[in-house]
């Protein structure tokens, strides 16, 4: 069954998320960005509050693709002990020097997932490269919020075709970009490992207001 991810702001929400379904506690800030990031003292304070219950993610941010910085990141967010880590694979031409200098996480044992967006356009080689740097995961998002989908920029075609490249080398499948309810029944048939949600469980759909316990909810029965 597909798993619910939620992206929370804060220990309340994480409340609300828990309390409605949720099966992975997402930490970002949607006021800095598609992947904006909490502070590390506020992870650490919703993963404490979590306390293993349920799996929890956070992000790095919105950060440029540059090796050092991005290695710097993941080493602060991993103190928080957070289960998984997300990276925002942002436009560049060079992601495999970023990918050879994550490759430590494979030896620390830090999960990372790599978020691909779904306005860029990718190295065809692309999943592989990021099973063979150690990541555990790849996610697909949106990194304009803009009211526009990933169903908007993305036929079911390629999303199937993604899909299956990406479960069967053994990764993990997410599917996130301002989806609401109404895009489950299209997207349930992908298989996705989970789906990820933040607008479309907030009030007026709007990602900066709070969490919506009926929206969430009614989601995690349409899961």
């Amino acid at each position: 069954m597909t798993q619910l991810l939620i992206s929370v702001t804060s220990i309340n929400e994480a409340k609300i998320a828990l309390e409605n379904g949720a099966d992975i506690i997402d930490m970002k800030d949607p006021s800095a960005g598609a992947l904006g990031a909490l502070s590390i003292a506020d992870i650490a304070s919703i993963v404490t509050f979590v306390n293993k219950k349920k799996l929890t993610s956070a992000t790095i941010g919105d950060q440029p693709m540059q090796p050092d910085l991005l290695v710097q990141r993941v080493a602060e967010v991993a103190k928080t002990n957070v289960d998984f880590i997300k990276i925002g694979f942002f436009e560049t031409s060079d992601y495999q020097s970023c990918l050879d200098a994550l490759e430590l996480a494979k030896q620390t044992g830090i999960k990372l997932i790599a978020v691909l967006f779904a306005e860029y356009t990718y190295p065809s080689n692309i999943i592989v490269t990021i099973k063979n740097a150690g990541f555990i995961g790849v996610m697909v998002d949106t990194a304009i919020k803009n009211g526009l989908t990933l169903m908007d920029y993305h036929s079911e075609s390629h999303i199937k075709n993604l899909s299956q490249n990406v479960l069967e080398i053994d990764l993990s499948f997410g599917l996130a970009g301002s989806l609401k309810i109404q895009h489950i029944e299209t997207l349930q048939k992908f298989n996705a490992t989970y789906m990820g949600f933040r607008g479309g469980v907030c009030e007026e759909n709007l990602r900066y207001l709070c969490l919506n316990a009926s929206k969430i909810k009614a989601i995690r029965k349409t899961l």
